[in-house]
């Protein structure tokens, strides 16, 4: 049987236009199945991001409510140029919520031909990126700033979920270091990475459709990104659910008809039909979220 879950979000009313607001730290309990997002009135209105936590985490130091800051270090930084700055991504950089900075490695290396990587003691295959090209940029945004975590993306790391992009979002300064070639000089990893992540158990070709994918998932969340906070609420995977079906109109299409329930207006009706779905979607499709 599991147990109650401890949940924390932040609240705030929806500020009018011009004024700031300081969310506020609010606990909740539920029962497994998990009911956290679901809990909420569909008619709530707030500025609500979920943070599944232990009750008593408390925010980063560096973490200041009015932006975090992630330094990306990339071979390739053109990979990630648009990604990161259209979208979601764009306003939430543009709202003062999040800062997005990508570092060039090579402008960090001592190589005249500004090479980051060389062959493999033992004869191994591949190439591998140089501990002082690494070394020196993280020095240099260390120099700057504290930073919570210096992440390697890897594809032999913890996996990447929602729990861990909620957890990421109350940080204040990350740095993700994303890997090229057949990795980084394991020494980096021993002395200066302090959480190595993967987004799945297949390779790329570089970690920079790793560290954009961790990027997205972490801002989204941070109250303010998104238009309607209760539609991150209601994500997949938020609370270990997968999230419910959504329509819009026209209501028949070729007659294919939007669920009566839906229509019906009826708020209370509309919740149970929302957590049935999630749930049976959730069995169906991913019985292990059920088991965590």
């Amino acid at each position: 049987m599991r147990t109650r879950t401890a949940l924390s979000i932040f609240v705030a009313p929806l500020p009018h236009h011009g004024q700031t607001f300081t969310p506020q730290r609010t606990k909740i309990e539920v029962a497994a199945p998990p009911l956290g997002i679901f809990s909420l009135p569909l008619q709530q209105r707030t500025e609500v991001a979920l943070r599944p936590h232990v009750l008593n985490e408390q925010l980063s130091p560096q973490h200041n409510l009015t932006g975090m800051r992630i330094d990306i270090i990339s071979v390739v930084p053109e990979m990630l140029d648009g990604f990161l700055n259209t979208s979601i991504l764009a306003r939430a950089q543009k709202k003062g919520l999040v800062e997005i900075h990508v570092h060039n490695l090579r402008d960090y290396t001592t190589d005249k031909h500004r090479r980051v990587d060389d062959y493999p003691y033992g004869g191994f295959a591949g190439m591998v990126m140089q501990c002082q090209p690494i070394d020196d940029c993280i020095a240099a945004l260390k120099a700057e700033r504290d930073y919570d975590e210096v992440i390697f993306t890897s594809p032999d790391g913890e996996k990447f979920d929602q729990p861990m992009a909620n957890s990421l979002s109350m940080k204040g300064n990350l740095i993700i270091l994303c890997g090229h070639y057949k990795g980084i000089d394991y020494r980096i990893r021993e002395h200066l990475i302090t959480k190595e992540v993967s987004i799945g158990d297949f390779v790329l070709t570089g970690g920079e459709l790793a560290a954009a994918c961790m990027t997205d998932a972490i801002v989204r969340i941070i109250p303010g990104a998104i238009g309607d906070e209760q539609s991150a609420l209601s994500d997949s995977f938020q609370d270990h659910l997968l999230a419910a079906p959504v329509y819009t109109r026209p209501a028949d299409y070729k007659g294919w008809k939007v669920p009566d329930v839906l229509l019906s207006g009826h708020d209370a009706k509309i919740h149970e039909w929302e957590m049935a779905q999630s749930l049976e979607r959730t069995k169906r499709l991913r019985p292990d979220l059920l088991e965590k």
